[in-house]
């Protein structure tokens, strides 16, 4: 019997695909409005910017949660860091599609900038984010997921280690070789990207 819950709810993600899992629908869509967003950021930046595969692989990862949550076992992981983990392994699957298709073909033309009046500022924050994502997108796999969910997404050393099923010890090592990564890819950039006065 579906019933209803506030939108600022406090119950847990658990207790509410619990709720979804005994037939409430109301606890379903709390949920989605909770961790779509969140998850849909971290699947854009895993896949480049790509808003439409991350559209597609958010839609996927939530399928799969409802699909689990009958039987679901409270305490044994987070429903976010599930989420996350289905999330990282649906973009890497892309990912490697994506190389296997691209072998032999011309890289993507880059991103026109928006060249409207007075969208100075505008343009430099998207030539940032370009040159960031660019450069995420130059990271091996598991550095790149490290580096988005620990710096991006705000998780913890263990949780980044539940979701990808590594150590802290790991974790803090795909961290510092994908922020030194990074830093190399972008120091030749400040200039360019308006840092220059920074």
């Amino acid at each position: 019997m579906a019933r209803d819950i506030p939108a600022e709810t406090t119950m847990t993600d658990e207790a509410l695909l619990a709720l979804y899992a005994a037939g409430d629908p109301v606890a379903a869509r709390t949920l989605t409005l909770r961790l779509a967003p969140r998850v849909l950021g971290f699947a854009a930046r895993l896949l480049g910017g790509d808003r439409a595969e991350a559209e597609d692989v958010t839609q996927e990862a939530l399928l799969r949660l409802w699909r689990a949550a009958p039987g679901w076992r409270a305490g044994e992981a987070k429903v976010s860091t599930w989420l996350y983990r289905v999330v990282s392994n649906l973009a890497t699957d892309r990912l490697r599609a994506r190389s296997r298709h691209r072998q032999g073909a011309l890289d993507d033309a880059p991103e026109v900038a928006d060249d409207a009046p007075g969208a100075v500022a505008q343009m430099i924050e998207a030539d940032r984010q370009g040159a960031l994502a660019r450069a995420l997108a130059a990271l091996p796999d598991r550095q790149r997921e490290a580096v988005v969910l620990r710096h991006l997404e705000g998780l913890s050393n263990p949780e980044i280690g539940a979701v990808l099923g590594v150590g802290v010890e790991a974790v803090e090592s795909l961290v510092a070789r994908g922020k030194r990564a990074l830093a190399q890819a972008l120091a030749g950039q400040r200039e360019a990207l308006g840092y220059e006065g920074d």
